[in-house]
Parts: structure tokens; sequence; C-alpha cells
């Protein structure tokens, strides 16, 4: 496969973008499913072309870090060796596809989703035209699960009503009132002709949907779709109400809908593994479920398929391995950028900081969720979380509290404080025993 892909600072499998650790290389799994054996390829790769520190993002891809002066080549035959690539190399940024980590095993669906989702991750990679996407453009496809993510904003969402009907939205999540409503079997059409459509109207600044929608209003880009269409747009419920979904990211031992059969969850430390823990997953994936991993957008780890009378031996496994299998555990809470250690743009060391913020709220009880960021861009989290500490100096951070009203990261709540102050801050706010959940 030719390896030449258009400029961007977006990294993907095929172009490795540096940072002060070394190169990043992403690599988009389908549904957020890898499966043991590509995890094995993953984790040896990067043991022996970087550093061997894997990202789980908040997308439910994977990134490497730390890749080594002229190991690319090797890192990036490697990955398409083990079918992690797209089939053709330009469709590499297109194939932003996000569902929920148990999507056809979550016994609050109200569809299984993967059939359609492969057809559209199909659609996204066999259409040229549609390469012309930003690599940043990305689509949500909710079936309802009560393990879904439902705060991080897409391009486009499809959310299952019932398993016949799907609500389309734009600009936004499935949190958001839908605009329009189709049968699932014109799925598929729908979001090839609007993606042309968008393409066809949108200038070259306008590279998302909301810039799109701030020059052409939604009812009348449907409007124009509408016209594309060979099907008639069915008109969103007058009462539609969000779907329940966790609000907190998921660890322990969940229901599955399959009798017998359950989920266990975990979460990675801020989000990161190395490369003997993902072999150690590998295995334990193989042993004890269907030798899927399943990556979470909360920037964790799902094994389905899991026997309920192993589920406590499997949970203990993961424990042991330094993942987060405990609710109360703070950390799950924290959400942080890869910060000054790695990043140029980052004021402060944002990692180690929530590392030492947990330790603050491991001493005072409080369980907030919090977003440590380095600088303005927020790359560590699609959502605005509940509070987010932004980086002013090395030491010192302003607190932001979300609110309806105010944009961006909310209220301002307090133009510098350290790390301990923080921890100080929140054990007022949040006794032992509460969150902002």
């Amino acid at each position: 496969m030719p390896t030449s892909v258009r400029p961007s600072a977006c990294p993907g499998l095929l172009r490795i973008v540096p940072a002060l650790d070394g190169g990043i290389c992403r690599v988009k799994l389908p549904g957020g499913v890898l499966r043991s054996a590509q995890a094995r390829v993953i984790a040896e790769a990067a043991r022996r072309h970087t550093g061997g520190v894997l990202e789980l993002t908040n997308r439910s891809n994977l990134q490497i870090r730390g890749v080594l002066p002229g190991q690319e080549s090797p890192l990036i035959d490697a990955l398409l060796g083990a079918g992690l690539g797209p089939r053709v190399a330009a469709a590499d940024d297109v194939r932003n596809l996000m569902l929920s980590p148990a999507a056809g095993l979550d016994p609050q669906a109200r569809m299984d989703v993967r059939a359609l989702a492969s057809q559209l991750l199909d659609l996204l990679q066999d259409t040229p035209a549609l390469y012309a996407l930003s690599p940043k453009f990305a689509l949500q496809l909710d079936g309802g699960e009560a393990l879904a993510m439902r705060e991080h904003p897409h391009d486009l969402w499809l959310l299952a009503e019932d398993d016949q009907h799907l609500l389309l939205g734009l600009a936004g999540c499935p949190n958001d009132a839908p605009l329009a409503r189709i049968e699932v079997t014109q799925g598929v059409e729908l979001v090839r002709q609007l993606l042309l459509l968008f393409l066809e109207l949108a200038t070259p600044e306008q590279s998302r949907m909301r810039q799109l929608l701030a020059q052409i209003p939604a009812a009348e880009l449907l409007q124009r779709l509408q016209a594309r269409l060979s099907f008639a747009l069915q008109a969103a419920p007058a009462n539609w109400q969000p779907a329940e979904s966790t609000a907190r990211a998921p660890a322990g031992v969940y229901p599955q809908a399959q009798q017998g059969l359950c989920m266990v969850a975990a979460g990675a430390r801020l989000g990161r593994l190395h490369a003997e823990q993902l072999l150690a997953l590998a295995e334990l994936s193989e042993r004890h479920g269907n030798g899927e991993l399943r990556l979470t957008p909360w920037q964790g780890v799902l094994l389905g398929n899991v026997p309920e009378t192993k589920s406590s031996e499997l949970l203990n496994a993961l424990e042991a391995l330094g993942l987060l299998t405990q609710t109360d555990e703070p950390l799950l809470g924290l959400v942080a950028c890869t910060g000054s250690a790695a990043c140029a743009r980052g004021l402060a060391d944002s990692k180690h900081h929530a590392l030492h913020l947990a330790e603050r709220l491991r001493e005072n009880g409080a369980r907030p969720q919090v977003h440590l960021s380095a600088c303005p861009r927020s790359c560590a989290s699609a959502r605005v979380q509940p509070y987010t500490l932004l980086a002013s100096t090395p030491d010192h951070y302003q607190l932001y509290q979300r609110t309806p009203e105010a944009p961006g990261f909310g209220r301002l709540l307090a133009p510098a404080m350290t790390i301990d102050e923080a921890g100080a801050w929140f054990a007022r706010q949040h006794p032992a025993g509460t969150s902002d959940a």
C-alpha cells in the first residue's frame, strides 16, 4: 500500500507526526474493537520501534507514542500486516465512526448497530469523494446502550429509536434533540448523500459541520438533502428524550444481553498503557472472553462475552495488571492531556499533576470529574467536563466549572491555583461520598 497521505497535524497510521517524546502513530479501530492477535502485534511493534507507551483515545482508538527516528516505516509495515490499516491509503483519515464499546452486548440497547457500522465504514473507505473530509470530521452510531458516551460532539450522529428506525442529528451528540427520522435500511444512503452535500456546500475553511451550519440553517440543509434522497425524511419525535447512560468511566462487572455472560470494564491510568500491559490484556481476552478488546471513549478497556463465573477472576487479574477496576478510584474521574513533558504547546506537566491530584483526592474522599489541560486546545477531552483545570503557568491552573450559560470550559472560578490548592478546593465542594455526576 502506498504510504503517501495528505499533510495534516493529526496523526494517523500512515502519517506519524512529531512530538517532544517522539513520533505519534494513531491506529483507528473499527468500532473500537482490537483483536488479541492485533494487540500482540501492536505491543511487539511498540517495544521494537518506540518507547513502548500506548494511549487510549477519547474516541476509542489507540495511539503509539515515542516512535523512534528511522523506525516509522517498519512500524507502519507491522501494523498494516496485522490488518490495522485502511484498504486504501487515502481512506485512513475518514474512518471516524464511534460506537458504544458494548455494541451488540448491552442488554439496554434498542438495536445491534454493528452490521450498520460495518456498512458505514465500507462507505467511508470505498467512496473516494469522501477522502476530502477533514481528519477530524466524525460520525457516531448509537444503539441506545447504557454503556455509551453521549456527550462527545460529532459532525453527524445516528441514534436507534428502536430496531427499525434511526434519529439523525448534526453538529452535536445524542443528548441533543434530533432533526429527522429514517428507517434503518435508509441509513447508509442518508449518510452518503449528506456527506457529499456537505463537501459540495462547505468552503475550505468550513471543515466541520458546525461551521457550515453557522452559514446554512439546519432546516435549509435538510431541505437540500431531501432533494437528493429517494425516500422521505420523517419528522423527529416531538416527545423525544435522551437515553440514560453511565455518567462516569465504567469499571467493574456489567450485565450482558447473552445469557450466562457479562462484560468487565477497567480504566487505564490517565489513558496510558505500556506494551507489556497490552500483551497481558490480549492473553486475558482469550482466556476469559472471545479474544476481543474493546477500547472505550473513557480511555479504558472492556472485555465482553466473559462467563459470569469467571468475572471476579478477570477483575482481579486486571487490577493486578495495574488497571483501574474500583468505581471510587479518583483517577477514573480525571482526564489529562500529555502535557509539557511531551507536547511543545503544553504549559504544565498535566499528566504528573493529575496523578498528584488523585493522591490528594484519595486523602480527602472527593471524587470530582476534572479535565487537566496544559493548553486551551483541550486535546484530551472531546466533551467539556464538569470541571477544567487549564494551565496558566508550569505550576498554576485556572479552575473552570461547566454551566449552561457559559461557553467553552464554562465559568471561571479561580484565576490561579496549585494542584494542592485544587485538591483542597474539591474536598470542600465535594465531601466524601458525593460527586458532580
